[in-house]
């Protein structure tokens, strides 16, 4: 016999005290996570939020969409660096993860990184030529 559900927009409130992970000075939430950092292989999102991982907040114990707040970008040595806080809850304001993106390129690749609590981590390189030197090498 399958048990009643919750409602998409509703979490248990019988939760334990929040784990908190300091990160930059923002406290993201543990608690609101199904798995802390999850291995992304290569998806490394500029934006958004991986939505699949969210339990719920913590605070509210609403599940809702996410508000991206205090994205900044900038430069160092060539590598763009996007930092947000995408997972604030949009009912509460608490936040849930600091998201952040990397962009450089090095030689003849584009080089990504992601590192999220909630969107989890990956990192791809791409060739920026037409042809890629690493796939022609294992032609021979």
């Amino acid at each position: 016999m399958r048990q009643a559900s919750l409602s998409s927009r509703e979490v248990p409130s019988s939760r334990k005290p929040w784990r908190t992970f300091p990160v930059n000075g923002v406290a993201m939430c543990g608690d609101c996570v199904e798995k802390e950092y999850p291995n992304r292989g290569n998806t490394c999102l500029e934006n958004g939020s991986f939505l699949l991982n969210f339990t719920g907040c913590a605070v509210c114990s609403k599940r809702d969409f996410m508000l991206i707040t205090n994205k900044s970008l900038k430069e160092e040595d060539g590598e763009e660096i996007v930092t947000y806080d995408p997972d604030l809850c949009k009912n509460c304001h608490h936040v849930v993860a600091r998201h952040e993106y990397t962009f450089s390129i090095m030689d003849e690749f584009q080089e990504y990184t992601m590192l999220c609590l909630l969107c989890g981590k990956a990192e791809d390189t791409i060739s920026v030529l037409p042809d890629d030197p690493r796939q022609m090498a294992l032609l021979f």
